[in-house]
């Protein structure tokens, strides 16, 4: 019984020791120096570089073609992020153009929206600007003179009316005392010329 138990337990070991060694050669292929990050191509060299001691000290021996590789993608990687802050910059440049641009529009939107809303508040009079709330005052106030003046106007002239009214009505009473005065005048005189003619004539047979 002891036999099987140490079988199957050596049996476990070998295959996770297996497969173990199975996912250090999967992550072993996964690492290149043609492609992945940097901190990858490193560990690749690490992982494929040998080692010695000599007076006590661990050396690394690195392939030389390695180590030209690695250095030439170091620096292709610098030179890549060299040219991406360069154009993160003149990004950032053109942004900043952008956004000044916006501000300074902005600004004259501000100053357009005032002038516009002072403009609305306000009126022209006679050519001198005014509030709104003046200009209505000075606006009512000439309708208001210009009612009393018209109020003024028609009383004026409704007492004119009365007084031509009574104007005319006494000068035709006049008209008519004046010509019932001529009608006796007249026959008045008619009535004395026929006395006289009477007289002229009595005067006559007289003689």
């Amino acid at each position: 019984m002891k036999f099987y138990r140490i079988l199957l337990i050596v049996a476990f070991l070998f295959v996770t020791n297996h497969q173990f060694a199975q996912d250090a050669e999967g992550e072993d292929d996964k690492l290149s120096l043609d492609e992945g990050p940097i901190s990858n191509q490193f560990d690749y060299i690490a992982k494929r570089s040998g080692n010695y001691r000599a007076d006590g000290v661990r050396y690394e021996v690195v392939k030389e073609t390695n180590l030209f590789k690695i250095r030439k993608n170091v620096l292709d990687s610098i030179a890549a992020m060299n040219k991406k802050t360069s154009e993160l910059k003149s990004t950032i440049a053109e942004h900043e153009t952008t956004i000044t641009s916006l501000n300074k529009k902005l600004e004259e939107t501000t100053t357009n929206l005032s002038s516009v809303t002072e403009e609305k508040d306000s009126m022209s009079f006679i050519g001198i600007p005014v509030s709104k709330g003046t200009y209505n005052f000075i606006l009512w106030t000439i309708i208001g003179g210009l009612f009393l003046l018209l109020g003024l106007f028609i009383y004026r002239f409704r007492n004119s009316n009365i007084l031509t009214q009574e104007a005319k009505q006494n000068l035709s009473e006049l008209e008519i005392e004046y010509e019932d005065h001529r009608r006796r005048a007249l026959e008045r005189e008619q009535k004395i010329s026929r006395q006289l003619q009477d007289e002229i004539n009595k005067q006559k047979k007289t003689k």
